[in-house]
């Protein structure tokens, strides 16, 4: 996870930089908001990455002395298809559209949140569909 981690953190510098000069340059805030948010898309995971790449152990991939054989095998498991992504992007697309069309639309959208993530939780504990 340390390469990921790294190649994160390097987007998230390369953006910061291109922002700093671009609010210097520009004086334009949009723009100036986005390159900021793309460097956060990329300090925050690529930080969380490198956090977790120090407390485990390294993976074959992460080391030098690794043969082939040790990356074979299971890669890992796979979640089924589900209906609840579906479910919380209609919710917080709600939400979403209550800062246009009104607050009444707050209550169905954390409804569908809130069920998201309880089927979700479900599902997941059962190891098949609700």
């Amino acid at each position: 996870m340390r390469i990921e981690a790294l190649f994160l953190i390097g987007i998230a510098v390369f953006f910061g930089l291109v922002g700093t000069v671009y609010w210097f340059w520009a004086y334009e805030q949009g723009g100036t908001m986005m390159l900021a948010g793309t460097t956060l898309l990329g300090l925050l995971p690529g930080s969380y990455y490198l956090w977790w790449s120090y407390r485990m152990k390294p993976r074959p991939e992460d080391r030098d002395d690794a043969t082939i054989e040790e990356g074979s095998g299971v890669i890992g498991s796979f979640p089924n298809s589900s209906v609840w992504p579906f479910v919380l992007g209609m919710g917080l697309f709600l939400i979403v559209l209550a800062a246009v069309f009104g607050i009444w639309l707050l209550a169905p959208g954390f409804a569908l949140v809130i069920s998201a993530g309880i089927g979700v939780t479900v599902e997941s504990r059962r190891g098949g569909t609700v």
